[in-house]
């Protein structure tokens, strides 16, 4: 089984519709015919002259896999972050290159997306194994098996003596690389807190995140909320622009729809701002919707709202921070 990081998730949904798993690099072109590892550095490093070394070679590595080393009928995954789930597919075609694709679709493999496992379903064990921020990697053969103990509704089988033997071992990873990793595995360990809120704490989150970022904020209260959760403007009173109505959806497994953006904006005074949060996502249509606003409105999915929290989570007051503790890490520069 390989995973296939896909851009922060951005190409999910084109990864399910053309039935494909795709990385980027462009530039480095076809990676088809006799071709070794050396020459795909090489080709990586010619691409990409700004590359160090080292980097060049993990990139050349990674692209060798995806042209060489994974074979058809081997089991591919990939994780969507906005929806915290993993999709697990079958190779069914070779390696293909299509220099007039999008930059993250140019180096792809067909596959028969099959199963769909939530994240919250994986031991932490596998959870952490599967954080790597390598593009595409091996996934170890102790992950594998829960996975598909999982896909056919196994779960809590007893892994095999292999696969508990894998899952003591350890890779070896250089000092920038397990860096990466940490802030990567950290974000997703964040984005479990935060999920794990419930939704009158979410509310309180989200407004604690404003108050950080300098505005003053006025929450609804329960079941009367008229068509918004949160007020947030300069004044605190709403008569200061800008004026910022905020909708907070905590449904975590349901993503909003079109219906949904077009009753938050139903009630929008014309010089409102809005701001509309769901920790399930959005569908496409949801976004299309929130493009031809006759506001100006801003779409956050789980992924945006931990990214915000992080970066003003020293200015956040101390009931806000209360409700996702968090630990400063330092790392030698």
């Amino acid at each position: 089984m390989w995973m296939i990081r896909n851009s922060g998730g951005e190409n999910i949904d084109l990864f399910l519709e053309k039935g494909i798993a795709a990385v980027g690099w462009k530039e480095v072109g076809t990676l088809s015919g006799h071709i070794n590892r050396d020459d795909v550095v090489a080709k990586v490093s010619s691409a990409f002259p700004d590359y160090k070394p080292r980097k060049a070679f993990v990139t050349g590595g990674q692209l060798y896999r995806m042209a060489k080393d994974i074979k058809i009928d081997d089991s591919l995954i990939t994780y969507d972050p906005a929806t915290r789930n993993y999709h697990i597919g079958t190779v069914k075609g070779d390696y293909g290159f299509d220099n007039a694709n999008d930059e993250g679709l140019a180096h792809f493999r067909p596959v028969k997306w099959q199963h769909v496992i939530e994240r919250d379903k994986l031991s932490p064990a596998a959870r952490n194994s599967l954080g790597s921020t390598l593009t595409i990697f091996k996934v170890p053969h102790y992950v594998e098996q829960e996975l598909n103990n999982i896909a056919v509704g196994k779960i809590g089988l007893p892994l095999s003596a292999d696969a508990v033997e894998d899952r003591a071992l350890e890779e070896e990873a250089t000092e920038e690389i397990l860096l990466e990793d940490i802030k990567t595995r950290a974000k997703e360990f964040v984005k479990d807190k935060v999920i794990d809120l419930d939704w009158d704490q979410m509310q309180e989150l989200v407004a604690g995140v404003l108050r950080a970022m300098g505005y003053k904020t006025r929450v609804s209260p329960r079941g009367s909320d008229r068509g918004r959760d949160i007020l947030a403007s300069p004044d605190g009173l709403g008569l200061e622009q800008p004026r910022i109505a905020v909708e907070v959806k905590h449904r975590p497994n349901t993503q909003m729809r079109s219906q949904d953006v077009r009753s938050f904006l139903g009630g929008r005074h014309k010089d409102d701002r809005g701001l509309y949060i769901s920790t399930g996502g959005f569908s496409k249509d949801a976004r299309y919707e929130a493009d031809r606003a006759s506001i100006p409105l801003t779409l956050m999915g789980i992924d945006d709202l931990v990214d915000l929290i992080l970066e003003n989570y020293e200015a956040m007051d101390i009931d806000a921070r209360a409700l996702v503790p968090l630990t400063r890490v330092y790392w030698p520069s």
